[in-house]
């Protein structure tokens, strides 16, 4: 049976939000930050505009601006380390968390008495660069989702299966099987793999192969399901049905990128996890 993309595009929207989400919040706390950067004092002694924007009690609305960026900000990350807290597995969130939570925390402290610096600035360009970051891996994913919806428009809704007595019934995919004999005619898509047994014509694979040119077709010559009938009708006898097809392994493949960590993304948590229990130890 061909791959059913239903579930997949509850997950396209749940990706789309997380995209707006991710979007929303880093343009939101590039704003804050401009503020922040400017109330800085080592930022404006460094920029030589101390005179222009120190004023007394300038120290709290920074700490005002502060806590909005680390609480609206950084939400995303504290929300991912209570998720990879609760399942035992510190990773990536948990290391970015526990950085702006620590940044943020001792920044207070400091404000309301305790000898020390503010690192109000750091925390708030660390979370810019965070959520710039998801941001971008979100949209990777969608698209990656997109290109998994237009692989599966790819097949038609149903076929023009040839009857023994030789009349044409029109059934959905799923009931065709191996050697049954369809029609297609032209402009249609071809809804399986198989065997052209009649006809001339020439089929256009450019989203399957990435071939450029039509490709010409007579009887013995293989077709792939998705592919487009150019200007002649050919009764085709299927060879490939379902998960066997060269379309539904493509989505195969596609789906399980997808939805499967790389290599350097497995190695990547797994450095989070030793740099956070060494800075929680440290």
């Amino acid at each position: 049976m061909i791959y059913s993309n239903s579930n997949k595009r509850i997950d396209q929207h749940d990706h789309r939000a997380m995209v707006q989400d991710f979007r929303n919040r880093f343009w939101i706390a590039i704003l804050i930050t401009i503020p922040i950067l400017l109330l800085t004092p080592s930022i404006q002694s460094f920029l030589g505009i101390k005179s222009w924007f120190a004023f007394k009690g300038d120290i709290y609305i920074l700490f005002v601006l502060s806590s909005f960026i680390y609480l609206y900000g950084g939400w995303p990350f504290i929300q991912g380390l209570l998720s990879e807290l609760k399942k035992l597995r510190p990773g990536m969130m948990t290391l970015i968390a526990v950085a702006i939570s620590t940044a943020y925390f001792y920044s207070v402290l400091v404000v309301f008495g305790l000898p020390g610096e503010i690192f109000f600035w750091e925390l708030a360009t660390l979370i810019d660069i965070m959520l710039l970051g998801h941001w971008i891996e979100m949209k990777s994913v969608l698209g990656a989702g997109k290109a998994l919806e237009e692989l599966v428009k790819l097949m038609p809704a149903a076929a023009h299966k040839l009857n023994s007595d030789g009349n044409v019934t029109d059934i959905p995919l799923s009931k065709l099987a191996l050697n049954d004999q369809v029609l297609v005619k032209p402009g249609e898509k071809i809804p399986t793999d198989g065997i052209v047994q009649k006809g001339q014509t020439s089929v256009n694979e450019s989203m399957l192969t990435g071939e450029s040119q039509p490709v010409a077709k007579k009887p013995t010559s293989m077709v792939i399901g998705g592919s487009i009938n150019g200007e002649g009708s050919i009764v085709v006898e299927v060879k490939k049905i379902g998960k066997d097809t060269f379309l539904s392994q493509v989505i195969e493949l596609v789906k399980k990128a997808q939805e499967s960590k790389s290599k350097t993304q497995d190695l990547a948590n797994r450095a989070a996890l030793w740099l956070t229990l060494i800075a929680l130890m440290g």
